[in-house]
């Protein structure tokens, strides 16, 4: 199974190197999508040996989800890691994420940091887990980490995805979606990290805009009955 790792990055420029070399000591190819920075990230990934694709203004994560998936595909990998690139996700993880896509049937595997919560901010643990409820509930099947952005995703599914969204509710859009089309979801233990760093989602805002998706997406659906 030929896989790749894309990195959405905002002003990354602090975590980017290491990341990236972390991540290509592994033998992956990486696809950082820079979105917009306005600091070095570009530049660093690409002396690092990342492919870069960049936006030129901020489009949001999912634009940059979606540009990344579609290169990938054009590209021929067959399956695609998805990973932040502010440090909050290991690297050491990505082995166990292809060892399980290797063996099962599954075709979207998602990061789970809801066993181990240690120093997650209080907030993050409610709305992830208040969101992975909601999702579980319309997908028919148990998500413990919905929000989790580190994932795989094999090509079957990315090849058939229709996308309505371009900021952090593609991720939720991607489950539901996933699900619609008879696939299946598992869960990867993954390493909690949190550093200080500062989230670039808002708990209010993101949360209106995920409701709001879930109920255009039940509209649409209706109108189609």
């Amino acid at each position: 199974m030929r896989v790749c790792v894309i990195i959405p990055s905002y002003n990354e420029s602090k975590e980017i190197a290491g990341l990236v070399s972390r991540i290509t000591q592994q033998g992956l190819e990486v696809i950082i999508i820079d979105d917009g920075s306005m600091d070095d990230t570009a530049n660093i990934a690409a002396s690092c040996g990342a492919k870069v694709l960049r936006n030129i203004a901020n489009c949001g994560k999912g634009a940059s989800l979606i540009k990344g998936y579609k290169y990938a595909i054009s590209q021929g990998f067959d399956a695609v890691i998805s990973m932040d690139g502010d440090g909050q996700h290991s690297s050491d993880d990505i082995g166990a994420f292809i060892k399980k896509a290797q063996n099962s049937k599954a075709s979207v595997f998602v990061g789970n940091r809801m066993a181990l919560t240690k120093g997650m901010p209080f907030l993050r643990i409610v709305t992830n887990r208040l969101m992975s409820f909601f999702i579980s509930l319309i997908t028919k099947q148990f998500i413990p980490d919905t929000q989790c952005g580190f994932r795989l995703i094999k090509k079957e599914v990315l090849e058939k995805l229709d996308f309505s969204t371009s900021k952090y509710e593609t991720e939720s859009e991607i489950l539901i979606k996933t699900a619609r089309l008879g696939f299946k979801i598992e869960s990867v233990p993954i390493k909690t990290i949190y550093s200080g760093q500062k989230s670039q989602i808002n708990p209010v805002i993101d949360t209106f805009r995920f409701f709001r998706f879930i109920i255009l997406d039940f509209l649409r659906k209706f109108k189609k009955c």
